[in-house]
């Protein structure tokens, strides 16, 4: 594989695709979060929570991370003791969202984290550019 020297360690372009890929996911996180009591999510079965994949960016080796996809989380629904709920069944469950509280704010964190971090070198990048110049004149 060849590497092309002058676009591998590009910061710019590294930290700005951490930004969209880390904004993103917060955004799922926040739809999670948003939906974590939706038990009909339009189709008779509750909100399934959703969780965003990243993959390294190929076209321009090692150039950045980029979400490859949204997918649906497979792990069960949970069922909740709700017999006065219009959704039981007829033993009083009703299933809700597989969304756990703790898991989205710990994963909204490190999101938060990341961005953060991303935004960071965006600045000290900045900050060396300038001094760069001020040393040029």
């Amino acid at each position: 594989m060849k590497i092309d020297q002058t676009n591998v360690f590009n910061p710019i372009d590294i930290a700005t695709s951490g930004l969209r890929a880390y904004n993103k996911q917060m955004e799922v996180i926040g739809s999670n979060l948003a939906n974590i009591q939706t038990t009909d999510a339009g189709d008779g079965r509750p909100y399934r929570r959703l969780v965003a994949e990243f993959k390294a960016k190929e076209e321009d080796n090692l150039a950045g991370v980029e979400l490859s996809d949204i997918i649906q989380d497979p792990n069960a629904f949970q069922r909740v003791l709700m017999p006065g709920h219009p959704q039981a069944d007829k033993d009083g469950y009703v299933l809700m969202p597989n969304i756990s509280w703790s898991t989205e704010m710990v994963n909204l964190n490190l999101a938060s984290r990341a961005y953060q971090a991303n935004a960071a070198v965006l600045r000290r990048y900045k900050q060396m550019v300038e001094t760069s110049l001020e040393l040029l004149r």
